[in-house]
């Protein structure tokens, strides 16, 4: 599945949050909106039990709170951006946080999670897409840097 057809500029976030709780938090309800989602209270559960085992900072500004659960027909992604940074994200290199996708997929899509999870973070990579999300200001700007690459 093409990152381009996962990516909705209706889920798509500048978020308020200061702290990582508060910005998961955000975009689970995001995530909550989307038709594809059922169970949103066993989504929260799951994706801050999955924080609480490891961090999904994976350093350069980046995170990618990622599950797979029951009930999902389709993978869906939901992106936000802080702009200042959320620096208790407790990301590899401990540095604050800014551009946070967050990925769920269905029980039995591995094999779908797994690609998208490594097209994210292959356009993460590469420094100038980074350093334009950090940059942009609207959601336009974050949607369209996401689906151009």
């Amino acid at each position: 599945m093409e990152l381009a057809k996962l990516i909705d500029k209706g889920f798509i976030k500048i978020l308020k949050a200061t702290t990582k709780d508060e910005a998961l938090s955000e975009l689970i309800d995001l995530l909550g909106q989307r038709s594809e989602v059922k169970n949103i209270a066993e989504l929260k559960k799951m994706i801050f039990y999955r924080e609480k085992l490891m961090s999904t900072g994976i350093g350069l500004g980046i995170a990618i709170p990622h599950i797979r659960v029951a009930g999902i027909e389709k993978p869906v992604v939901v992106v936000g951006l802080s702009p200042s940074g959320i620096s208790d994200y407790e990301s590899i290199d401990n540095q604050p946080v800014r551009v946070i996708i967050m990925i769920v997929a269905g029980a039995k899509q591995h094999k779908e999670y797994i690609k998208i999870l490594s097209q994210i973070v292959s356009l993460l990579k590469n420094e100038p897409v980074r350093q334009q999300l950090f940059q942009s200001r609207s959601i336009d700007e974050v949607y369209n840097i996401l689906i151009k690459g």
